[in-house]
């Protein structure tokens, strides 16, 4: 059986580091074990055109192992092609690299390891929050040039606390997000979902659902987008939604980068519509140099806290998600049934409700 897995390059940091366990030299740690059951195991980060690894290999592999931080856009002309592909895992959270209506039609099951980074994004949307607000990273800069200039940075630099937090998608990172924030002492923490959370968990955080989108980012502060990338969810911070933010609020992105209009947030950042936009997701990974997200900023010249796709991709998260994998793998060879919380697509039918379905 051919196992194909597209990662990330991971360089001298993976050959110091065998805890990287997500790059192409560290392959997840899974080698030995799939080469010790007489599999055929080919990793590359090889993945955009016709003469890439991802498309000569995909014709004939059973199995496709990739990861969200360099995904390979398994298309459905591709699916068409891959006439063995039985299973196809995500090495983390996240499957809309792939075509999974056309995953149900030619029978692929589609898994992800549910719940490997959910705490390591989390934490970074808390700290993306906090950057912004406290407008860290002018601060910083200022400091490597030399500088020290404490009113150009006070003048937009607030507290956390009297604020009004909301997450578009309140599962389990828009939750876990919820909870961190609780301590801050937050005027209101509200949150947009197409279910209501359940009354004790609610309760717990203390949090008020709002039923119409516009309503609710009129009523931020901060919004933090963490909600799965669908038909549904595709541009839905676009001009227009934009216009309803409060002035001046920030917005933190780390579900996925085409959630968010790239153009329309990088014109109210520099509008000062929005006071600053952070996250670690693309609308196209590796992000082209000449993104306009890598430079925008508000009239201040602050408000940026963009970094690449790593919040769900600390080390902590890789063991969990190279596991998973490793457990997934070893019920699919030995015919056993899955965690049902890791499947996106079983044989010919979507099982989550997470993504938009048909």
């Amino acid at each position: 059986m051919k196992v194909l897995a597209i990662l990330y390059e991971g360089g001298q940091a993976a050959a110091e580091e065998p805890r990287l366990l997500g790059t192409v030299q560290n392959q997840l740690g899974l080698r030995s074990y799939l080469e010790g059951l007489g599999h055929e195991f080919i990793v590359s980060s090889s993945k955009e055109g016709p003469d890439s690894d991802f498309q000569k290999h995909i014709v004939d592999a059973e199995v496709l192992i990739t990861t969200p931080f360099h995904p390979g856009y398994l298309t459905r002309d591709l699916v068409e092609k891959a006439k063995n592909l039985k299973l196809c895992i995500t090495a983390g959270v996240g499957s809309d690299h792939i075509d999974l209506n056309a995953a149900v039609d030619h029978k692929i099951q589609v898994l992800e390891v549910s719940g490997s980074n959910v705490v390591s994004v989390a934490e970074h949307v808390v700290m993306s929050i906090l950057l912004l607000v406290r407008n860290f990273v002018p601060a910083h800069e200022m400091i490597e040039r030399g500088d020290w200039q404490v009113s150009q940075i006070a003048r937009n630099a607030f507290d956390l606390e009297n604020k009004v937090v909301g997450t578009i998608g309140a599962g389990r990172i828009g939750y876990r997000v919820l909870q961190r924030l609780v301590p801050f002492d937050c005027k209101e923490l509200l949150y947009f979902d197409y279910t209501p959370l359940p009354a004790e968990a609610q309760k717990a955080v203390g949090a008020r659902r709002v039923e119409d989108l516009r309503e609710f980012v009129s009523q931020c502060d901060v919004v933090t987008v963490n909600c799965p990338l669908h038909e549904g969810t595709r541009g839905l911070v676009n001009a227009e939604l934009l216009k309803h933010f409060k002035r001046g609020a920030w917005l933190v992105n780390t579900a996925r980068g085409a959630i968010c209009d790239k153009d329309a947030v990088a014109e109210a950042l520099a509008s000062g519509q929005l006071s600053g936009y952070a996250g670690d997701v693309w609308n196209v990974q590796p992000a082209p140099k000449d993104h306009v997200w890598r430079t925008a900023k508000n009239p201040l010249g602050g408000g940026n806290g963009m970094v690449p796709h790593y919040s769900g991709t600390t080390l902590d998260a890789q063991a969990r998600y190279a596991s998973g994998v490793r457990s997934i793998l070893a019920n699919y060879f030995g015919d056993q049934q899955q965690d049902p919380a890791n499947v996106i697509v079983g044989l010919g039918e979507y099982v989550t409700k997470a993504y938009g379905q048909r």
